[in-house]
């Protein structure tokens, strides 16, 4: 398939530039992987859909205001610093995007806020710098506090006040990710206890979202994309409970395509979960078969995104573009603080 069979005409005024009144607000489109047929339903409808021993499968990573503005000490000059990871063995010691990247050169320093700011250690391509972090009081706070969430730019708006809260799920744990796992934004504290109390396990993984997840396909013959690797961990006790559920018949429902990754990076080829840790780049698109999801819930993609190839490749290519066409239709909300869709 080629990049061209991903394309779709997506109004702007179908782009959600803000999240709904309420997390479980959001309408879902039911899409059927066998037959094709979609039913339009409310957010809360997904417990229609799940039985007494299925697995709901949620990534647990906590989105960090990673959009920093500092000023440069010798010219003062305006820079953003766009934290993108930690060096592995330091915490004051991070992979950045720097901007514009021709003003910030190896010794700067960059004033961010009182008492916070941070030395340019290498120069890498692509804008990238390698930056240590200097701060009066805790960083990781020092950083919560001066950095604005990075919310996609396709919201062509800054971050607000609301996106502190809303741009991050319910039960968000372990910082690093740069992006949400923006299918898991519609769940509260209250449908996440009628899950389990209807006797599904919800089971937590790990993949910190990078900035790769709005990274443009580029190339027609899809097969040439190359993704950027991402930091995933699935512990001991998760693995034995998804083979668990998995060999007594119950359904693995991942919660976003982030889980869905995560999951099928872990699995070895006789469809079981190997517990580890370490950075994944696989990029599913058609035909790829999956090894462990039996439904997912997500939200409605970009055109030509390597995600809208990953649903087709679950929920097979003229299914999901029929799916899409519908939504249009019918006026559902796009992207990320959009609506939802769950293919079962």
């Amino acid at each position: 398939m080629t990049l061209s069979d991903f394309d779709y005409a997506l109004p702007d005024k179908l782009i959600a530039r803000y999240p709904p009144a309420h997390r479980e607000d959001s309408r879902l489109l039911v899409l059927r992987r066998d037959s094709g047929k979609y039913e339009d339903k409310n957010f809360t409808d997904i417990l229609e859909y799940l039985n007494p021993g299925d697995a709901f499968i949620l990534n647990e990573t906590r989105v960090i205001p990673a959009r920093l503005s500092g000023i440069r000490e010798t010219t003062g000059a305006h820079v953003e610093i766009f934290l993108l990871h930690k060096q592995a063995d330091r915490n004051d010691v991070w992979h950045v995007l720097a901007a514009p990247a021709k003003k910030v050169k190896q010794g700067d320093k960059i004033i961010i806020g009182d008492g916070l700011h941070c030395e340019v250690m290498e120069e890498l391509s692509g804008g990238k710098r390698i930056v240590q972090f200097h701060s009066k009081t805790d960083l990781e706070n020092a950083i919560e506090e001066a950095g604005k969430m990075p919310i996609p730019p396709y919201l062509k708006r800054d971050a607000e006040a609301i996106d502190k809260q809303r741009y991050q799920t319910v039960f968000a744990k372990t910082n690093g990710a740069v992006a949400a796992p923006t299918a898991s934004l519609h769940f509260t504290e209250e449908l996440l206890r009628k899950i389990e109390a209807k006797g599904i396990t919800i089971i937590k993984v790990l993949l910190h979202v990078g900035l790769g997840t709005f990274r443009p396909v580029e190339v027609e013959d899809i097969r040439e994309h190359k993704m950027h690797s991402e930091y995933f961990e699935v512990c001991e006790e998760a693995a034995q409970q998804i083979n668990t559920i998995k060999e007594n018949g119950g359904k693995i429902i991942a919660v976003g395509t982030t889980a869905a990754r995560t999951l099928e990076s872990a699995a070895n080829e006789s469809g079981k979960i190997i517990a580890q840790s370490g950075e994944t780049s696989i990029f599913i698109y058609p035909p790829y078969q999956f090894k462990i999801v039996d439904a997912l819930i997500t939200n409605f993609h970009q055109p030509k995104s390597s995600l809208l190839m990953m649903i087709s490749a679950f929920a097979g290519y003229e299914n999901v573009m029929k799916a899409y066409n519908h939504a249009i239709e019918e006026k559902y909300r796009f992207l990320s603080y959009g609506d939802a869709m769950m293919i079962v």
